[in-house]
């Protein structure tokens, strides 16, 4: 039997709506939420996590994702408006204001994500587009704009220390994207997921990418210097239906988030041989949440500490 998660504590998140996305702060103290009630929360922790504050002028729809900036000082939302809002905290850590909106895609932005330089930000929509926007001074420029899917995109992930990008989409692939010659374009299609690829995430280092689909696996991808993204394990007969989200750990380990209402972590073995990578089941809470759990986030600071959100509007740190 596979050790059970702990729970910290559960708490109503989006009253009456699903709860989306839940990330921490780059310094941990901090966890964002967005929902179906067009709302983005603030938490902080004092005895328990309490909302510190609600954004809830800046979008029109549901808030499908949010991000913090590699510095902490602003929050980017992706909103079924078509829209994406850049949040500025002010000198008080829980007040933000709007600082601008950033508008060009034809429907829902899926997913938005900070570069690791923080000069850069990527979209992506539903219109199949991922486009990528440059900061200066606080001034938001679109500079590419690039179609290299046929369906929804659903996740956008950046290198931790390259100006790489990397999509995934409802077309069952997974994109990597690189600059040159001062324009942005796709390097790569990885396929290997029969069906839609939901999220991805990249390792600490950057040598290894994992992405979780629909057809009920995470597949975990190497690089290697003469054959681009390889799929290099494959994680199956784990997840009952959809797996929504997988975050990875410095420490080789990999939470998912399932349709089946389960959070799961996976931790990397020392294989009998060495070009294999094998990773095992090291902890399950099977009803983590009472219906779909739709993402799950490693706080960077503090160590085995997990947050996940459900379609019942909750938050669950484990």
């Amino acid at each position: 039997m596979k050790a059970a998660l702990t729970l910290v504590q559960r708490f109503g998140a989006h009253p009456d709506s699903r709860c989306w996305f839940v990330t921490w702060s780059p310094n941990g103290t901090l966890l964002a939420s967005c929902g179906g009630d067009r709302a983005i929360r603030i938490w902080g922790r004092e005895d328990s996590w309490v909302c510190k504050t609600v954004l809830q002028d800046g979008h029109q729809r549901t808030v499908r994702k949010v991000a913090w900036s590699p510095c902490g000082n602003y929050l980017a939302s992706a909103s079924f408006d078509a829209t994406t809002c850049i949040w500025k905290k002010k000198d008080d850590d829980f007040e933000f204001q709007s600082l601008t909106v950033l508008e060009g895609h034809e429907n829902e932005v899926k997913c938005v994500a900070w570069a690791p330089s923080g000069n850069l930000l990527a979209t992506c929509s539903r219109d199949k587009s991922v486009w990528v926007w440059e900061d200066e001074e606080e001034e938001y420029e679109c500079v590419t704009v690039v179609n290299s899917h046929t369906q929804d995109v659903k996740h956008i992930a950046w290198h931790p220390n390259q100006e790489l990008l990397a999509s995934a989409s409802y077309d069952n692939n997974i994109c990597i994207y690189k600059e040159e010659d001062d324009d942005w374009e796709c390097r790569a299609t990885l396929q290997g997921h029969t069906s839609t690829v939901w999220s991805l995430c990249f390792d600490a280092a950057g040598q290894r990418m994992a992405s979780c689909s629909d057809d009920r696996t995470v597949k975990i991808w190497k690089e290697f210097p003469s054959e681009s993204w390889k799929c290099v394990c494959t994680l199956s007969g784990y997840h009952g239906r959809t797996v929504y989200d997988v975050a990875c750990r410095l420490t080789g380990f990999l939470a998912t988030a399932c349709g089946d209402d389960a959070v799961r972590v996976f931790k990397e073995e020392v294989p009998a041989n060495p070009d294999e990578l094998v990773f095992s089941l090291a902890a399950q809470e099977t009803r983590a949440h009472s219906q779909d759990v739709n993402c799950v986030s490693w706080n960077p600071k503090e160590a085995g500490l997990l947050a996940s959100c459900s379609d019942n509007g909750e938050i669950a740190i484990w």
